[in-house]
């Protein structure tokens, strides 16, 4: 069966919206966006610094939204899912600053990544002290259990760096091996993010794990669009240079289909492209050509959709409201990212 030609350049298909989720938890997330200027405070100069560079630069702040939203949808009354929001956005900013220095990765949503402006070692250690800043902040809320289960996400989280450091340039990772990558790097902590909310609204283990399965179901449709975007997509929709993933040598979802159907030629190329950093902009140019020859873009945004549908159907035995709703709305805006 034919894989779906999705055009990135071209279509206009109307996208869709996280306007309704914005909205719902508008007046929380504005708790929240104050609490995180509180807590990058310091009397030490360039952790604020470092640390507001990244968070003024404009990311949607998606993983605070879905907690704050399961948190609402569940009927909670009090103020921890403000704080575990807070928290939840702190551990995601930590992960982009060690990633930009495990990458090497110039941009950021846009503007010079910060190891480009105070180095290595600042980002590292700035991700360090945002890092700790969560963990105080879980531990206000006074809830073993939510603390647990985000505490188990951060590890997780260093898990999935450390394997894709064993997957990058390998293109003999299969397409379990990077999904289980994924599940571990981007995925855990949407996980975490949905899961706190139930769990601080003290629902039953079925809803929690309803809005777990939800939040890891998104998790992988978001990264696998994104992996989809980086040949075809544009710098303002993914916060960074398209072509970087390619030029950094990561083995992605499409290269893992491409290089498993193209010919020993093409499987040449990506030996050269990939492992020998033979990745200018013509390779790269030659990169897309192959994936869209072998459907690898298309079928990657299928495979979303198919972890989209999942998500959907975790939220299927919840009550209708407007919340839930609006978190199905997340998952037609990330699949629409592609269009």
């Amino acid at each position: 069966m034919s894989g779906v030609v999705v055009n990135f350049e071209n279509q206009k298909a109307a996208k869709a919206s996280i306007a309704p989720l914005m909205q719902l938890v508008g007046e929380d997330m504005t708790r929240v966006n104050t609490l995180i200027l509180s807590k990058t405070g310091s009397e030490v100069e360039m952790i604020p610094e470092v640390a507001q560079h990244l968070i003024d630069s404009g990311g949607k702040r998606l993983r605070p939204m879905i907690t704050l939203a399961a948190a609402q949808m569940c009927g909670y009354e009090g103020d921890g899912h403000v704080t575990l929001a807070a928290s939840v956005e702190f551990m995601h900013t930590a992960t982009l600053l060690h990633d930009d220095v495990v990458d090497e990765s110039d941009m950021r949503r846009g503007k010079l990544a910060a190891r480009m402006l105070w180095g290595n070692e600042a980002s590292v250690l700035v991700g360090d002290f945002l890092l700790g800043q969560a963990f105080r902040m879980m531990v206000e809320v006074g809830s073993l259990e939510a603390l647990d289960v985000l505490s188990h996400a951060a590890t997780v989280i260093a898990e999935g760096e450390v394997m894709q450091l064993a997957t990058a340039k390998n293109l003999e990772t299969t397409e379990d091996e990077y999904l289980e990558v994924v599940r571990s790097k981007t995925a855990a902590l949407f996980a975490a993010a949905a899961e706190v909310g139930p769990i601080i609204a003290e629902q039953p283990a079925s809803t929690i794990s309803g809005f777990r399965s939800y939040g890891t179901n998104l998790g992988l449709a978001f990264q696998l669009i994104d992996d989809a975007l980086d040949y075809g997509g544009n710098s303002q929709e993914m916060g960074k240079n398209t072509g970087d993933d390619f030029r950094e040598g990561k083995v992605t979802l499409p290269v893992v289909l491409a290089y498993r159907r193209g010919s020993d030629e093409e499987r040449n190329f990506w030996k050269e492209a990939i492992v020998s950093d033979t990745n200018d902009d013509a390779a790269l140019a030659k990169a897309t050509e192959l994936l869209r020859r072998h459907e690898a873009i298309s079928d990657t945004v299928l495979r979303a959709r198919h972890y989209a549908d999942m998500a959907r159907d975790a939220l299927g035995p919840m009550p209708q409201s407007a919340h839930k709703d609006a978190l199905i709305d997340v998952l037609e805006f990330c699949i629409s990212r592609a269009s």
